[in-house]
């Protein structure tokens, strides 16, 4: 057994002359509060040298208003008092007790009202709800009556009952040593010996200490900054943008046709406004009509201004890469975002109807499809994914498309997004002359494969318990399992 702490020493040297006792009365023996008592006689509990014996009582006490009745006695009471034979009802409503007194003497079948006259039902008696009143009682019903008047508020205390067992008994009789302990040595005392004669406190080393729960970043905001350092630290720019967007900025301009499926109201959140056009509208008109000055053919057909005009929650940060260069279409320019996108999704373990994307462009002299591959490979790595592949893909703004995959180990290549090279048809029209690496990668899924979560709403939800016991780490290579 562990060393008796001090103050479980003296509650069994008390306990050993009183054997049974009270909180309170051992808080007054020991010098101390009743809840200390209660919190050393826990403690040896555990070590089973003492029982506790919690007991709740309830106890009645008068309001204001049934400290008045239990001198003038109840409304009811005061009224029945008054009836004498031709007492009118008009009698009786003069008197300040007689809408309460009145209620109860009929709902209890005291009086009776013949014409103008109450009259008294013979045998009436209030004596039971008086003497009830005097002597209020748990088993007693009217208790409960009085206390729903008003009359009476009842309260709750705990009493705690602190026996010794044997085995506390034994150790008590072996005796206990009640020195005052000393948690500290001054250097006086070890120089002069004094320490030899000290009681000195005992330190468990093996115990651990109380759990602390201080507060920290939610851990779906601390994988998103993992993501914005890496970028950061790969010489990117972080952009933004609102997070209603016209349909020019959201489709349009990349490209993608007016009558194409994920512009349906299926798919999109549209808003009730609309939103003016940037002066390039035009040449991306051109561009979905005949392909412009390219080579392009384009979409064909009409295209509608006023529907790029409707305003949409953004369906992907793409729109704000797109306008980022549109502003800096020369060379170079290295931008990503990371940032809430919307769609209509059914809420289940893998989707939800919003959720973060991380974008990014690279613009410059010179870059080809390699880099682009570079950059993701390096991003994944960075984030403790060591197998990382390249399936081909198609977008309707990119050309070569390429979809990035991931190994997991008990998973195998998780698919993680996608990523081309912008076509010409989206950045001609803004008078962008150089290659532009883009990709769009899903957050919420990296973060779903670090953390090992099988939905995807636990991201979003205030658990308290999984937010404290979730790790603080940085990740190092094969976190998640790797495969060349």
């Amino acid at each position: 057994m562990a060393e008796l702490t001090q103050n479980e020493k003296r509650l069994l040297a008390v306990l050993d002359k009183e054997k049974k006792a009270d909180a309170q009365r051992l808080a007054g023996l020991l010098s101390t509060t009743s809840e200390a008592v209660v919190q050393w006689a826990h403690l040896a509990q555990d070590r089973g040298l003492v029982s506790v014996e919690r007991i709740l009582i309830k106890e009645f006490d008068y309001t204001e208003e049934g400290k008045q009745y239990t001198r003038d006695g109840l409304p009811e009471t005061q009224l029945l008092r008054m009836i004498r034979p031709g007492t009118t009802l008009s009698d009786l409503q003069k008197q300040a007790t007689f809408k309460i007194g009145f209620g109860q003497l009929r709902k209890k079948g005291h009086v009776k009202v013949e014409g103008t006259s109450v009259v008294k039902v013979p045998g009436a008696s209030t004596d039971e709800d008086e003497a009830a009143l005097k002597n209020p009682s748990g088993n007693n019903p009217k208790t409960k009556e009085f206390i729903k008047r008003g009359i009476l508020k009842e309260t709750e205390t705990v009493r705690y009952i602190i026996a010794i067992t044997p085995e506390g008994l034994a150790i008590a009789r072996k005796g206990l040593d009640l020195r005052e302990e000393t948690g500290t040595l001054s250097r006086e005392q070890i120089i002069s010996g004094e320490w030899k004669n000290l009681n000195i406190r005992r330190y468990d080393i093996n115990k651990l200490p109380k759990r602390a729960y201080p507060g920290k970043t939610h851990p779906y905001q601390r994988l998103i900054d993992e993501m914005r350092q890496i970028f950061l630290e790969m010489g990117f720019i972080e952009i933004h943008g609102g997070l209603v967007q016209s349909s020019f900025w959201n489709f349009d301009a990349l490209f993608q046709p007016q009558d194409h499926p994920a512009r349906e109201m299926q798919d999109t959140f549209y808003l009730k406004e609309c939103m003016g056009l940037p002066t390039c509208w035009e040449s991306v008109k051109a561009m979905h009509e005949n392909g412009g000055e390219t080579s392009s053919t384009g979409w064909g057909g009409i295209w509608k201004k006023e529907k790029a005009e409707q305003c949409v929650l953004r369906t992907h940060t793409t729109s704000i890469s797109i306008q980022h260069l549109a502003a800096h279409p020369e060379p170079p320019v290295k931008a990503f975002c990371i940032d809430r996108v919307y769609r209509r999704e059914a809420i289940d373990p893998t989707h939800t109807p919003e959720f973060e994307q991380l974008e990014g462009i690279v613009m410059d002299k010179g870059v080809g499809f390699t880099h682009l591959l570079g950059f993701l490979k390096e991003f994944y790595q960075r984030m403790g994914f060591e197998g990382v592949r390249f399936r081909p893909g198609y977008f309707p703004y990119t050309e070569p498309s390429v979809e990035p995959e991931v190994w997991v180990d008990g998973l195998g290549w998780v698919e993680m997004g996608g990523a081309g090279i912008f076509r010409q048809e989206v950045t001609e029209p803004f008078g962008i002359r150089y290659p532009v690496l883009a990709w769009g990668l899903g957050v919420s899924r990296v973060a779903m494969l670090r953390m090992g979560l099988k939905d995807l709403r636990l991201l979003y939800k205030s658990d308290i318990s999984w937010i404290r016991n979730s790790p603080i780490y940085r990740p190092a290579n094969k976190v998640v399992g790797g495969k060349t």
